[in-house]
């Protein structure tokens, strides 16, 4: 298992999708301390590569873990590649609630945002 520093972190997850995922692994009667968020990216969508993700137990061996706001974060070393750089946050809207994936490596994005191109 690798770890980054506060200067050289992965992704950067804000404070609202932090406090989410927090209450949802608590609600799934998860250890905070132990458990996370896993970040992966899989083949599909319409532009070829869509986000997921994911409550692990713990982290995997060769995954990336940084904290943010008490909240752990995984990625696979197949998924750094593709979110190195990225924001994950909360939104909370009119349109509806949910996820949201900002992501400086991509090229393009679909129209609903689920999936990209590099």
């Amino acid at each position: 298992m690798s770890s980054t520093s506060a200067d050289g972190q992965s992704v950067v997850v804000t404070q609202s999708a932090a406090d989410k995922a927090l209450d949802l692994l608590s609600g799934e009667g998860l250890d905070t301390d132990v458990a996370g968020l896993r970040l992966f990216v899989q083949q599909g969508g319409c532009a070829g590569l869509s986000y997921g993700m994911r409550f692990d137990n713990e982290p995997e061996d060769g995954d990336t873990v940084s904290e943010h706001h008490g909240l752990r974060v995984f990625v696979d070393s197949a998924s750094e590649r593709y979110v190195h750089g990225s924001t994950l946050d909360f939104e909370d809207g009119l349109q509806g609630a949910g996820f949201h994936v900002e992501n400086p490596n991509a090229e393009s994005e679909c129209g609903c945002g689920e999936s990209f191109r590099t």
